[in-house]
């Protein structure tokens, strides 16, 4: 199903019907202010499972990123942030980025096989912050390309529409999307280390 949503004034009636869908279990392919994500709710072992599949890799073997809504959100999965990487992080979000921190005990059973650090991110993107908070907790996704050796990402709704119908419950359509990725920064060690040149960059 692929469904128009405004990117600056999100309509709460299309917002709900996503959140429905991903209550009860379904994957959705959403804007960014990057490259269109595909995600799943993190506290639905199904869809993850599903969404695992999808990418071809086993869901404790994933690195899917967590989407939050703000920065009291993503306190709620990590362990205390040092005062100089929540300023980076307060300075830079929302944003391009995608920041690994290390996770507490509240990160869902499924990635707690080998997992100690997850990956944040708050898009600056009015549509996937707004299913953030309505959903109340995050999203875990990751970006959608072709399965080149050459990432290929696709920007364009239709299209990915087209690849994705069979696969995915709902398709947002918030505009075209971009092709450079976030940049990744590692902030596990005594400096943020870049691990990634995207989209964001770090002044």
């Amino acid at each position: 199903m692929l469904i128009e949503i405004h990117p600056k004034n999100p309509d709460e009636r299309k917002i709900k019907q996503v959140v429905d869908c991903l209550k009860n279990g379904g994957l959705i392919i959403y804007p960014t202010d990057t490259v269109y994500g595909l995600g799943c709710d993190i506290y639905n072992t199904k869809a993850i499972e599903k969404l695992a599949r999808l990418k071809g890799i086993k869901p404790e073997k994933a690195n899917f990123s967590f989407i939050c809504n703000d920065l009291s959100h993503i306190s709620e999965y990590t362990i205390g942030l040092e005062t100089t990487v929540f300023k980076l992080m307060k300075r830079t979000l929302p944003g391009p980025f995608t920041y690994i921190l290390k996770a507490n005990n509240s990160i869902p059973k499924l990635f707690k096989n080998n997992k100690k650090t997850v990956g944040v991110r708050i898009p600056d993107n009015q549509i996937a912050r707004t299913i953030v908070k309505e959903l109340g907790n995050p999203i875990v996704s990751t970006s959608i390309h072709n399965g080149d050796a050459i990432i290929d990402y696709l920007n364009d709704p239709y299209e990915i529409h087209e690849q994705f119908e069979k696969l995915v419950d709902i398709v947002i359509d918030g505009g075209m999307g971009d092709i450079e990725p976030s940049t990744i920064v590692d902030c596990t060690g005594d400096e943020p280390i870049i691990i990634r040149q995207g989209k964001g960059v770090l002044l």
